[in-house]
């Protein structure tokens, strides 16, 4: 068993095995994992989340890593939870983007995890929003989460973090068309990247079209900007790091931030609840409370939805 407090104290001095390990007990669900969102929760609530998604080839970890570079010029501590799709046979990440981000890897000031997703869908892991409260409280300023890349249904970034960053590319086909029921509603700024190639102003074009055709903004809303990049050559990146700057100032200035996070906190609550209940449920299996009212509905006695609200009843009794 790990000492908890000692491996919080080290976080924050900025080590990083004491980092990983943090991490290691989220995403293992350790036992002790509850004490270690404990020993946490006093110390978050002080990095900046920015969400980076997009269709696979719009070069998201390069610039994940342009990015990283660009904070880190301003003197801040920079976190990465580089989310990858699972191995069948390991279970663990199989693309590995702490490889891609390697000119970070002997920075202090920068953490960077690989994480699988496990089987869980809308492109983070599960464990995802613990990991980002671990790196918050090891004093992190700006937490990096790129997502896996899988499409449109990739928009569950949009509640975890504060900015999300959506990124498309030039020569993707029907890109945006793809995107558009899912991707193009979740985006508080927009990056055309490889921007060098043809087609880059025409790709800016129709996704500005895109976000015209969109729900009408009352005067004051937030009007997401579109920004190209060469993110290979670090062109554009220091306008996307205005972009966010400007947005998360306005999330500030409106309120917008503090309601953002509202909301995901009560959603992490909702789903350790609902995933302690089903927990629950999966262990009564062959349990005669069950079997006894499997038996009441094929009896004609209860319908399906009244023994659902007895099982749960029972359970929230204990």
């Amino acid at each position: 068993m790990q000492d908890v407090s000692t491996l919080v104290a080290q976080a924050r001095d900025g080590r990083p095995r004491a980092v990983a390990r943090l991490i290691s007990l989220v995403e293992g669900a350790s036992p002790q994992l509850r004490e270690v969102m404990a020993a946490l929760a006093p110390l978050t609530g002080n990095a900046y989340v920015v969400g980076l998604t997009g269709s696979p080839g719009v070069g998201k970890s390069t610039s994940t890593s342009a990015l990283v570079t660009a904070y880190r010029k301003q003197g801040k501590r920079v976190g990465v939870l580089a989310v990858d799709p699972s191995s069948p046979f390991s279970g663990g990440a199989l693309l590995g983007d702490r490889v891609r981000m390697s000119e970070h890897a002997s920075d202090p000031g920068v953490y960077i995890r690989s994480m699988a997703t496990r089987g869980h869908l809308g492109g983070l892991a599960w464990s995802a929003p613990q990991a980002i409260r671990v790196l918050d409280a090891a004093g992190c300023d700006v937490v990096l989460v790129e997502t896996v890349g899988v499409g449109q249904s990739e928009v569950e970034i949009a509640s975890q973090a504060d900015t999300s960053v959506v990124l498309l590319a030039p020569g993707m086909g029907d890109g945006i068309q793809a995107a558009k029921a899912g991707i193009l509603e979740i985006g508080d700024v927009y990056v055309v990247n490889k921007a060098d190639r043809d087609g880059a102003d025409a790709t800016a074009r129709e996704l500005n079209h895109m976000l015209g055709l969109g729900e009408a903004r009352a005067p004051g809303d937030w009007r997401p900007p579109i920004v190209k990049t060469v993110a290979s050559r670090g062109e554009g990146v220091d306008e996307v790091v205005e972009a966010l700057e400007k947005h998360r100032a306005w999330l500030e200035e409106h309120g917008v931030l503090a309601e953002r996070r509202l909301a995901r906190a009560a959603r992490e609550v909702e789903t350790i609840a609902v995933t302690t209940l089903r927990e629950r449920i999966g262990d009564l299996h062959g349990d005669r409370r069950l079997g006894a009212l499997a038996e009441r509905i094929i009896g004609g006695e209860l319908d399906p939805y009244r023994a659902a609200d007895e099982l749960v009843a029972g359970l929230t009794r204990g």
